[in-house]
């Protein structure tokens, strides 16, 4: 990167390690996203990265291996939607090919090479995404809120009798992983595993290669399965595509969706749950009528969206980007966080964004998430019956209190302590009504296309009626 500065040792005492003045000492000036900084408050971090150099900033990512921060808005769109300029291919990334990332770094699943729409462009990626795209299509979105409602009420009925819950590790965590492990395929036993290693993985802790080997394993399991009994599932599906993908090709992407849809949809299911119960402005408006759930959903996504940067683009050749001179083989990372604030679009970012969906929390361009409605299907529709069932939610400590794991990737909400008014759980469905072969209140994905409704139980339209809303908003 041409404007990076050499590090040079430092004269006279040496700041103590814990001082930001030996981060910047150590470092060359250039703030590191990978450090305590970033994870204590990488949206402040961000607004000093743009005080000081603009709408790209250069820091170091894990390692302290340098690259290019895009915190403009418009920066943040010409990227990701010139893939000529800054293509995907991680093959292309400069300190790679020279030999300067260790075998083992905890960036390698997102740089690590490998056949899927995300790391390809031109005819490629087209071919590989329209896989993709026209295999979740296939999935009728009314049977997914309705098995979507089926999962949420379940994870309530095992905390409705408690009257106290942390909805991120019992809800927000749990719901996101219930649903894609049935939209892929992947048997139900399963999902709590693969909770455990998608987060791990996306956190780039010591371990998280293993945790990518353990999912790229139960995958590879699945694809093998699914071609001798096909299913009404993305496995199945991506296997009959046209498109004629590898084994290979089907078992990346069936790793690519679960996991980018996992780690979104639970963050921002935990972010809107955490907004509603703490944001003045919400109650207001949610009480007032004046916002619907999918509403405050888009809000969230503005505000606090559930991926904070993606890693990465890599410059096909010497450009200039944002005021910078940026090099060929440099990599180059999407801050859909900073960029959402970007004071260009947003000069009161106290203001609504009521109907604007110009966010970047999906990205952009070719490789826009191509999930984004499944997940936020996921979302309002899990929140909603979650509010519907527990109207008296309150935070159970001072917002103050709240704390957050910030990784490059993403700011994860640790915990969300709430009470309520303890209530039994409803009877359990009939027998007969029960998925052959599976225990009363087994938490049990049903077919997409034919789950059965919950007994007792109907779920309101979207945006009719804002009664739960005005329960909840009076007590908290």
């Amino acid at each position: 990167m041409s404007t990076t500065p050499t590090p040079t040792p430092g004269t006279g005492s040496t700041p103590p390690p814990e001082c930001p003045a030996h981060a910047a000492a150590t470092t060359g000036g250039l703030h590191r996203l990978h450090g305590a900084e970033a994870q204590a408050d990488p949206l402040a971090l961000y607004e000093k990265l743009r005080a000081e150099h603009g709408p790209v900033a250069p820091v170091l990512v894990s390692g302290d291996l340098p690259a290019w921060l895009v915190l403009g808005h418009r920066e943040n769109l010409d990227v990701a939607r010139t893939s000529s300029r800054f293509a995907r291919d991680p093959r292309g990334w400069r300190d790679m090919r020279e030999g300067r990332v260790p075998a083992d770094t905890p960036l390698g699943p997102m740089v690590s090479w490998v056949p899927v729409c995300n790391f390809t462009d031109g005819p490629a990626h087209e071919r590989l995404r329209s896989a993709v795209v026209e295999s979740l299509e296939r999935f009728d979105k009314r049977g997914i809120r309705r098995y979507v409602t089926r999962f949420a009420n379940q994870l309530v009925d095992q905390i409705a009798r408690e009257g106290y819950a942390d909805l991120v590790s019992a809800f927000s965590d749990q719901l996101p992983m219930l649903v894609m492990t049935q939209l892929i395929g992947a048997p139900d036993e399963h999902g709590p595993l693969l909770v455990n290693a998608a987060r791990d993985m996306l956190q780039g802790t010591e371990t998280a290669l293993q945790s990518d080997r353990y999912v790229t394993a139960t995958l590879e399991s699945l694809v093998v399965e699914r071609k001798a009994k096909p299913a009404r599932d993305l496995a199945s599906w991506l296997i009959e595509h046209p498109a004629d993908l590898t084994d290979t090709e089907v078992l990346m992407h069936l790793r690519v969706v679960l996991i980018a849809a996992y780690e979104t949809t639970a963050n921002l299911i935990a972010n809107t749950l955490r907004t509603v119960l703490t944001d003045p402005r919400f109650r207001a408006s949610l009480s007032g009528g004046h916002m619907t759930l999918p509403d405050a959903l888009e809000q969230v996504l503005w505000d606090d969206p559930p991926i904070n940067t993606i890693i990465g683009r890599w410059a096909t050749g010497d450009t200039q980007l944002g005021g910078q001179q940026v090099k060929a083989g440099d990599m180059i990372l999407l801050g859909l966080a900073a960029g959402n604030a970007d004071p260009q679009i947003r000069p009161d970012p106290a203001a609504s964004v009521h109907g604007n969906r110009s966010h970047l929390a999906f990205s952009s361009g070719p490789h826009e998430c191509p999930g984004q409605d499944i997940g936020r299907a996921i979302a309002d529709t899990g929140i909603e019956v979650l509010l519907d069932r527990l109207p008296d939610l309150q935070l159970a400590v001072d917002a103050s209190e709240l704390q957050w794991r910030g990784t490059l990737m993403s700011r994860h909400l640790l915990s969300l302590p709430v009470r309520f008014a303890p209530r039994a759980a409803p009877d359990p469905l009939p027998q007969e009504e029960q998925p052959a072969g599976h225990p009363v209140h087994a938490v049990i994905p049903p077919q997409p296309t034919a789950a059965p409704a919950v007994a007792g139980r109907r779920r309101r339209g979207r945006g009719r009626g804002v009664s739960w809303w005005k329960r909840l908003l009076g007590r908290v």
